[in-house]
């Protein structure tokens, strides 16, 4: 009995030690030193955001990366993502990082809201970053807490689960006060917004454009498509004006990490926080990923024009045949040689990913590009979608080699289309769902794919969203080879919300990952 004790106490402290570790930056950094018990909105802006980015980083890299055939870990083991073999687990994390998140953002347009210390632009900022988070969420794991969430000070201690139709409608409405909000032009603190320094102009193309997002994610649904397409066409097209959406690189909703392989200095990237640098560049690239850019002659993987010091853009390793990748879902005891792989911090890479300055976007130009060029191709706003795609390509090209192209109409981005092969079509159908037949909607979904990498969960979201771009299906894929529709909730919501839980499960569908979100439904 005492020996159960001690281990009871060892582990105890354990875990206590390890949680005093977790939050001794933060709470150092967020601590009053004069004892004061208030807080403002500027101070809570910018540990909120890195936090919700480092769980979206990580989750990014150990699951839609293996989903969506970036990586792959070489390994015959159970319980690998890239097959399709999502264990119940994976739900905990992105759950209770963002959640108490939640919570600080809200704060910020509480405080914003008091006499003495009322902004209406730190307002309208929160209204955005939680309009990005509470997407996150229902996209993730569909109905959740909304409504009565994050009101444990009020006593709502066991949240209803609201429906993501719901969520979305009201997210709709958040964004539209937001974007009212930030006209007024208010200044707020540029040291404590690492997104925009300061600049709330862009914060509100980047509200806007995080809008033009979430309308068309749910422009399938017939019970609201029309009132959908309408307001995209009025953001786009009829009162643009009224809605600034990003134009270019300088729009694009990021945090610049400070590129050292420090894990305690004010910015540095969660890659290198929070993944060991032999972890980073254990998962090989996929021959789909890697083997788009070798037929495309990408600039992002050459080196011997757009390299550093013969290192390419994206920090990529030859594995032992060249730049090549390897197949997922790949059937057990295939005994595959790892290929190409990411360069890692301790290796003598000049170039990697993992303490690299731009790899904390948010939300991008490019990807606004490629929205739009699906509303034009489904004749939603004006033109074919040719426009749009071309600027798409050459907007996610110019963020990771901003010297490339300067605009749409350069002669270098048209020559390098034309010589990969990638030229828009406008005699193709709209949309086919036979693998290998080409139409508009591959076209855009293929180059918005490589605009979204490393961007949270977009890759995932969209792929089911439209089934596209077309992923090569492995024979060794479990769950029926089907591509999971969602994250099941979390263990601890069952037992200590147990009431919402049960109600959302008999609204929603069973718990587990095959069942549709509400957007995804016929």
């Amino acid at each position: 009995m005492k020996s159960l004790k001690k281990i009871t106490s060892y582990i105890l402290l354990s875990a206590l030690t390890a949680l005093a570790s977790c939050t001794k930056d933060f709470n150092e950094v967020n601590t009053d030193p004069i004892g004061k018990t208030s807080t403002t909105a500027n101070q809570l802006l910018a540990p909120a955001l890195v936090n919700i980015l480092q769980a979206n980083m990580v989750r990014n890299r150990g699951f839609n990366n293996e989903l969506m055939q970036v990586t792959v870990d070489v390994s015959d083991s159970e319980g690998r993502v890239f097959r399709y073999d999502v264990r119940r687990n994976w739900a905990d994390y992105t759950w209770n990082a963002w959640y108490p998140e939640l919570t600080n953002l809200r704060d910020i347009y509480t405080i914003a809201s008091q006499p003495g210390s009322e902004n209406s632009s730190y307002k309208g900022i929160s209204l955005i970053t939680q309009a990005w988070v509470f997407q996150l969420l229902t996209d993730v794991y569909g109905d959740v807490p909304y409504s009565q969430a994050n009101q444990g000070k009020e006593g709502s201690l066991q949240p209803a689960y609201d429906k993501q139709k719901d969520i979305y409608l009201d997210l709709f409405n958040k964004l539209e006060e937001a974007n009212k909000l930030l006209a007024e032009g208010k200044e707020i603190i540029k040291t404590g917004d690492p997104v925009y320094q300061g600049d709330v102009s862009k914060w509100r193309r980047f509200g806007n454009s995080l809008y033009l997002r979430m309308l068309l994610r749910v422009s399938g649904k017939a019970e609201v498509s029309s009132q959908v397409i309408a307001k995209i066409k009025e953001i786009a097209e009829t009162n643009k004006g009224n809605y600034p959406i990003m134009e270019d690189n300088t729009h694009t909703a990021k945090i610049l990490w400070n590129g050292t392989n420090s894990s305690t200095a004010v910015y540095s990237s969660p890659l290198m926080i929070n993944v060991r640098p032999v972890d980073f560049r254990t998962p090989a690239i996929t021959s789909f990923f890697l083997g788009n850019l070798t037929n495309w002659v990408d600039p992002r993987i050459t080196t011997a024009t757009y390299g550093t010091n013969g290192y390419n853009r994206f920090g990529i390793a030859n594995g032992p045949n060249g730049l090549v990748g390897v197949p997922s879902g790949y059937d057990i005891g295939l005994g595959l040689t790892k290929q190409a792989y990411f360069y890692s911090d301790a290796q003598s890479a000049a170039v990697t990913l993992q303490t690299d300055p731009y790899t904390g976007i948010i939300m991008n130009c490019a990807e606004v590009d490629f929205i739009l060029a699906e509303a034009a191709a489904k004749g939603w706003i004006s033109g074919t979608g040719e426009a749009y795609y071309i600027k798409g390509i050459g907007d996610g090209l110019n963020y990771w080699l901003p010297s490339f192209f300067k605009t749409a109409s350069d002669p270098a981005l048209i020559d390098y289309i034309t010589k990969a092969d990638i030229d828009w079509d406008n005699s193709l159908p709209l949309n086919t769902t036979t693998p290998g037949t080409p139409s508009k909607m591959e076209l855009i979904q293929l180059q918005k794919y490589y605009a979204m990498f490393l961007v949270d969960f977009q890759q995932w979201f969209e792929y089911r969203r439209t089934g596209h771009p077309f992923l090569p299906k492995g024979t060794g894929l479990a769950n029926g080879g089907r591509m999971p529709a969602r994250l099941n909730y979390p263990l601890a919501s069952q037992s200590t919300n147990p009431t919402s839980y049960a109600n959302a499960v008999a609204s929603q569908g069973a718990d587990d990952i095959n069942t549709l979100v509400w957007w995804q439904k016929p």
